[in-house]
């Protein structure tokens, strides 16, 4: 709790704050509403709904005249970053930051980057799968947190001692500003493929987004881009490091060996070549393992000792996550969404003897990728379960057609509910197969409506396998 006076530049009679928001929604009573003007929404349309709330006080940039005190100041952005570190005492300056984007791997990348560092030094990662501080793992509500939001787990990851904050960083959170307040160390990119064009329009619009993390990089900062991917390739700036399998990349990928527990490669740089074993299945996770060591290796040095804690890696929850079976199956459940992430996971599984995939699209969003993720569906696996994935406001079944497209195959089906889905898919499965549940990950609802109907494909799978 902080005095709003501690807050803001007010002379009133001082008011007890006992949190913030800029969504009126997230008010509750003794909150202080800051009215900032979203991408989509001006929240200063809704200041009467966050007093209804409980709002004691409300911040603007624009006259108003309403029943509780009012603050007027000139850049409520800015503003609303001072009332965050004032109120949570805490700074973006406290922390060295490493930023990661990109279409796909940005998850996986950035929680075994923080436990590599974590080994030498107290780290913190904000994304997809929450906020992990020492050994606990707190929910959060987007990839990267709104302003206030990300204030507050800073707070908490003050309070852990953490030194090194590795995030997530989304395109929307760069189009949305959320981290325009953090200066980061390093900046990295796994990848720019074809997605959210919902939102960005075009490609050209989404890689452009992607690209403004640089501005937030240090004049002595990192910058580090998968050089064999053709959009990272057009990121101008003096100086940057690159990695993948092309022989230009300042870090060179050879020698990959997959095998049935982990995979061995090989790493070529300017201080010597280094063999790596991952316990990450798949080239692409070759990538993105390969990143989490530039990193480790930039910032700790000890690549031979990063190297040996690669080995000791636990698993990254809802990414290639593997469950064996007592029939000799296995079951791998993953976050891939994309066509590039559904392509390059689906290729890591052509060793089993047949692959059987779970997956349907997202509602209200790309309908036009729908069908091309349907052609790699139908080119990389020999059984298809169709079923919903988020609809939304959209019809599951419409979805499923729009993804089978003019495919004359039979080797699929449709069933609405997920859950019996699943439980179907596991039950055509043969010893030496592998069933493929995508799209979801770890994630705990279902999207349908305007409603999170609490929703879980891990549940459904390990609940499953506790009664074989």
């Amino acid at each position: 709790m902080k005095k709003l006076s501690q807050l803001v530049n007010y002379n009133g009679k001082d008011i007890d704050i006992l949190g913030i928001a800029t969504d009126s929604r997230n008010v509750k009573p003794g909150y202080l509403f800051v009215a900032t003007k979203g991408f989509h929404v001006d929240h200063y349309d809704y200041i009467e709904d966050a007093i209804d709330q409980g709002a004691v006080a409300v911040v603007v940039d624009r006259e108003s005249e309403v029943s509780v005190p009012t603050i007027l100041v000139d850049d409520i952005d800015d503003v609303l970053v001072s009332i965050c570190e004032s109120f949570y005492d805490v700074s973006s300056q406290d922390f060295k930051f490493i930023g990661i984007t990109g279409t796909d791997g940005k998850t996986t990348t950035s929680i075994i980057t923080r436990n590599l560092l974590n080994y030498s030094i107290p780290t913190a990662y904000i994304g997809t799968n929450g906020l992990y501080c020492g050994n606990d793992i707190i929910s959060t509500s987007n990839t990267t947190p709104c302003v206030e939001d990300l204030y507050y787990y800073f707070s908490i990851i003050k309070e852990y001692h953490c030194k090194v904050v590795v995030m997530e960083v989304s395109s929307e959170a760069l189009l949305h500003h959320r981290v325009d307040s953090i200066l980061f160390d390093v900046v990295a990119f796994t990848n720019i493929t074809e997605d959210h064009l919902n939102i960005h329009k075009t490609i050209e619009n989404y890689r452009s987004c992607k690209f403004r993390l640089v501005s937030l990089c240090k004049k002595n900062g990192l910058v580090i881009i998968n050089g064999d991917d053709v959009n990272c390739q057009l990121l101008d700036v003096k100086q940057k490091l690159s990695f993948g399998f092309s022989s230009d990349n300042d870090y060179v990928i050879s020698n990959v060996k997959n095998c049935q527990k982990n995979v061995i490669f090989s790493i070529q740089c300017q201080t010597g070549k280094y063999s790596i074993q991952s316990p990450f299945l798949g080239t692409y996770n070759v990538y993105n393992v390969t990143l989490a060591w530039i990193i480790a290796s930039q910032l700790l040095g000890h690549q031979e000792l990063i190297i040996e804690n690669i080995s000791k890696l636990p698993i990254v929850e809802g990414r290639g996550e593997v469950f064996s079976t007592p029939s000799g199956f296995d079951i791998v459940l993953d976050y891939a969404h994309t066509a590039s992430g559904i392509f390059h996971l689906l290729q890591s599984l052509s060793n089993y003897s047949r692959v059987i995939v779970v997956t349907g699209a997202a509602g209200g969003r790309e309908v036009e990728k729908r069908s091309k993720i349907g052609d790699i569906l139908f080119q990389n696996s020999d059984y298809i379960v169709f079923t919903s994935d988020d609809p939304r406001y959209e019809n599951p079944k419409d979805i499923f057609l729009q993804m089978l497209g003019t495919h004359l195959e039979k080797n699929y089906t449709f069933i609405k509910d997920r859950k019996e889905a699943i439980i179907y898919a596991i039950s055509q499965a043969r010893s030496g197969d592998v069933v493929a549940v995508i799209g979801k990950g770890r994630d705990n609802y279902m999207a349908v409506l305007d409603r999170r109907i609490p929703y879980s494909d891990y549940d459904v799978i390990t609940n499953f396998l506790k009664k074989i």
